[in-house]
């Protein structure tokens, strides 16, 4: 049965290529994962912040190298796209910025985000987020990018707002955590809307 719809974004556009490596302002490099990142990894998951709002733990970097090992492959399947977030100048882990939830036909994908302790409260997520929303739009051809968030990740929730992304709504009960389930904020952006200016200096 033909379709009425064309794919909003071709199959085989993340494929075809290799995962870029992209600037950020302010010194930031969001780049591949590479398998010297697994120490940082496995010292990450031991944040308790990290565990407060993430479902998975780390006990090796066996574990956390075959993350990586995961991650790096999900970019040929075109299903998730994982970067690593660095100091441009020291290539230093500061966090993760991802696409989870790719559906290229439909033009849809969720962002998601963490930061070390050590980088946060220095705009480092805002600044990821608004450079790989930037590129999914413009070199990808993305048509809604959804964010969400517990409810109480109001640190989660600043970012959004920072990144342009709009509130849209509550998601009751959405996502079980460690401790209990959690109502959800639903932000999104679609193409043409606005920008944020973010302050920092070019990488």
């Amino acid at each position: 049965m033909p379709s009425l719809i064309h794919d909003v974004v071709a199959p085989g556009t993340l494929a075809g290529r290799p995962q870029p490596t992209l600037p950020a302002v302010g010194g930031l490099t969001i780049r591949p994962w590479a398998e010297r990142d697994a120490p940082a990894v496995l010292t990450a998951f031991q944040d308790p912040a990290i565990h407060q709002w993430h479902a998975r733990s780390a006990d090796s970097t066996a574990e956390t190298t075959a993350w990586i090992e995961e991650w790096r492959t999900a970019w040929w399947e075109e299903r998730n796209a994982f970067w690593a977030v660095a100091d441009a100048d020291t290539d230093e882990l500061l966090g993760r910025v991802a696409l989870r939830c790719i559906e290229l036909a439909d033009g849809t994908a969720e962002i998601a985000y963490w930061t070390l302790p050590k980088a946060r409260g220095r705009g480092v997520a805002a600044r990821a987020v608004t450079a790989l929303t930037r590129w999914a739009f413009d070199e990808i051809g993305i048509h809604r990018l959804e964010l969400t968030h517990a409810t109480g990740n109001q640190a989660s929730c600043r970012v959004a707002n920072k990144t342009g992304f709009a509130l849209e709504g509550t998601k009751r009960s959405a996502a079980l955590h460690a401790d209990g389930w959690h109502d959800m904020h639903l932000h999104a952006r679609i193409q043409g809307d606005p920008a944020p200016v973010l302050a920092g200096r070019p990488s």
